[in-house]
């Protein structure tokens, strides 16, 4: 992907977030790998409704350093860590999501309920611990709830997701929604019962390995 490219992409995937409601206003964020050192991010501060492509800044994940006058997201050392850690990893996107953040305000951990939220998160969903927004803390504490996941909650805060491109993380972001509305509702019913952790982390596996390529040769 060329940096015009993850500009336009980028961009588009911060106003389908606000279209989804899955963020509001300014909240959130969105980023994509550009290569072996640099990144493409939102803006801070910015509505996505009046967002162009110029306004994406690219920023130096290695040593956190960005070009031209517009500031990066406040929430970028995140994005960075994770791409840092995750070399597989090409798509970020962190939300404010109305279930997901329930869940993360009552810091219950989602266990594995769904077969495509295991598949295509893990099995199950973290909650990173309450830190303080855009801090060493909260950023080690999420990417710790992140391993061996594609998605995880952030304490009192939001939720954030990734994958190996923009398309897949969206999807990520769709499926915790749903897996989180599940898992509030079955509360109610007498509490969500969950797969077995074994073939849930055998659904993910498979989904990594295997189902995820052989769906892009059927395009």
């Amino acid at each position: 992907m060329t940096e015009e490219e993850a500009r336009i992409a980028v961009c588009k995937a911060g106003k389908k977030l606000l279209k989804e409601g899955l963020v509001a206003r300014t909240w959130g964020n969105v980023s994509i790998r550009l290569n072996d050192t640099d990144m493409i991010i939102t803006p801070s501060g910015r509505p996505y409704e009046e967002l162009e492509p110029e306004d994406m800044v690219c920023v130096n994940y290695k040593i956190h350093t960005y070009e031209g006058s517009i500031k990066p997201s406040s929430e970028y050392k995140l994005h960075t860590a994770i791409y840092k850690t995750r070399k597989n990893v090409n798509a970020v996107i962190h939300t404010h999501q109305m279930n997901a953040s329930t869940v993360a305000v009552a810091r219950r951990e989602i266990p594995p309920i769904l077969d495509d939220q295991a598949q295509l998160l893990g099995p199950s969903v973290r909650v990173a611990p309450y830190a303080l927004p855009n801090t060493k803390k909260i950023v080690k504490a999420t990417v710790k709830a992140l391993k061996g996941r594609n998605a995880a909650l952030m304490a009192n805060h939001g939720a954030v997701c990734i994958g190996r491109d923009i398309e897949e993380v969206f999807v990520c972001c769709q499926v915790l929604e749903k897996a989180a509305k599940a898992f509030i509702e079955a509360e109610f019913l007498g509490g969500a019962k969950s797969i077995n952790k074994f073939e849930a982390w055998a659904m993910h596996k498979y989904y990594l390995l295997k189902y995820s390529k052989e769906a892009k040769k059927n395009k």
